[in-house]
């Protein structure tokens, strides 16, 4: 059995009065006739799983007649249901209603999307609409009453004359009971023409009444406007205040920090000087080896003159002091795992070359092309750099400026099967490893 306030779904030929209106008698009939208006429209363009339960008999008129048939479970669904508000709200923004978007609209307008949106001073515009339609059906009775008075005054007139003519005929003929009759007739038509002018005056005041009201009404709307606006103003020079306040915070921040790294500066070269006299001291002239001369032997041991040919040889490479291991990302991942999204593949090297660099010590840096990625990360996995290249920019170019940017004598490693790029990284000086040979070495990581 179905409880109260609930719809019974039924047969197509369910009547729609099964479904309670309550609520919608509190709005003035105009605003509730276009709250309907709009729930038909946005009903219309709802999938039928988001329609409440209540209105699924009003699905099921037509379109041009559910606005008016259907206006007191629609406006009830309004009242009831955030989800279905919410999407008659998605609705209207998006068809823009005639008038949602005026500023001198018609106030029937503005209280029907007051309604919707629940915006403050709503309830002072359904006043004045509920005053207005007041005031029409004041003015109606008092045309009415005009009317009414105007044609009993006729119709006075014309017992009038038919009296005197009565008369005049009585006179000649003696007949007094018809002169009765007229003048009875006569006496009605002037009681109810005193009655039509009362109910005129009476409605007449009423109308006076309600123009006070509405005046009233309608200052009290004027200066409530006038306060949000007032408040609005307030708000928007407390944002600005907020917004200053943040910049001078920032600003302080900025100086704050340039004058920690420059106490850090000061510090880093007083350790400098102090282990310059302790080697001084202790007579260490710093005549070992030094990096670029250990390359030059590596070099000679191992019998690599520039291009890796299997694993091994990599980690010979890679054992180096200050070595760096530059890996060209895509040609790599499409090499390994292609079948892998885009940005699964940056991940899974991402990470990979992390082990890697964890390991060996080795410094890692990975290049993609940024041509095809819409948000790029702002920091890889520990101990690998990763680089897109810039819009117009592939990544082949960003490996020979990584290349060319290093000091002479630096061991470098470029991982990559573009032949171009090796014989180009080569030329500067780098070794080159195949992207299979590379990624055997981080299989086995």
């Amino acid at each position: 059995m179905d409880g109260p306030g609930q719809a019974r779904e039924g047969a197509p030929g369910d009547p729609v009065e099964d479904v309670p209106a309550e609520g919608s008698e509190q709005l003035p009939g105009p605003v509730g006739a276009r709250l309907a208006e709009l729930a038909a429209g946005a009903l219309e363009a709802m999938r039928p799983s988001d329609v409440p339960v209540r209105l699924r008999p009003v699905v099921r008129f037509a379109p041009a007649k559910r606005a008016k048939l259907g206006q007191g479970p629609l406006v009830t669904a309004l009242r009831e249901s955030p989800v279905f508000r919410t999407a008659v709200v998605d609705w209207c923004r998006e068809h823009r209603p005639d008038g949602l978007d005026t500023e001198h609209a018609d106030p029937v307008v503005v209280a029907a999307a007051g309604v919707l949106l629940g915006a403050p001073g709503t309830e002072h515009l359904l006043e004045l609409v509920a005053f207005r339609v007041e005031q029409g059906r004041l003015r109606g009775e008092r045309d009415s009453a005009r009317a009414r008075a105007q044609r009993l005054a006729t119709e006075l007139e014309r017992a009038q004359r038919e009296l005197a003519e009565a008369r005049r005929v009585g006179e000649r003929a003696g007949g007094e009971p018809e002169a009765d009759r007229l003048r009875k007739r006569l006496r009605e038509q002037g009681v109810r023409l005193k009655e039509a002018k009362d109910d005129a005056l009476a409605a007449r005041a009423e109308l006076a009444v309600a123009h006070e009201r509405v005046e009233a009404d309608l200052a009290e709307l004027r200066a409530e406007r006038d306060r949000e606006r007032a408040r609005a103003q307030e708000e928007r020079e407390r944002a600005q205040r907020a917004v200053e306040d943040s910049e001078v915070a920032r600003q302080a921040a900025r100086e704050a920090r340039q004058g920690d790294e420059v106490r850090i500066a000061l510090l880093l070269e007083t350790m400098e000087g102090a282990l310059g006299g302790l080697r001084r001291e202790l007579r260490a002239g710093g005549s070992g080896p030094r990096p670029a001369d250990v390359v030059q032997r590596v070099r000679a041991d191992t019998g690599v003159t520039g291009h890796v040919a299997d694993a091994a040889a990599l980690d010979r490479l890679l054992a180096l002091p200050a070595v760096h291991l530059i890996v060209d990302g895509y040609n790599v991942t499409k090499t390994g795992y292609p079948d892998l999204p885009l940005a699964d593949q940056r991940n899974r090297l991402a990470h990979q070359l992390a082990a890697l660099a964890a390991r060996t010590g080795a410094e890692v840096t990975v290049v993609f092309d940024g041509a095809d990625v819409l948000a790029v990360p702002t920091a890889g996995p520990r101990g690998v750099r990763v680089l897109f290249s810039d819009p117009g920019v592939i990544a082949d170019d960003v490996i020979r400026a990584l290349v060319t940017a290093e000091p002479q004598g630096r061991q470098l490693v470029v991982a990559t099967s573009d032949r171009a790029v090796v014989a180009s990284v080569r030329h500067g000086g780098a070794y080159a490893v195949a992207s299979a040979v590379l990624l055997d070495r981080l299989n086995r990581v």
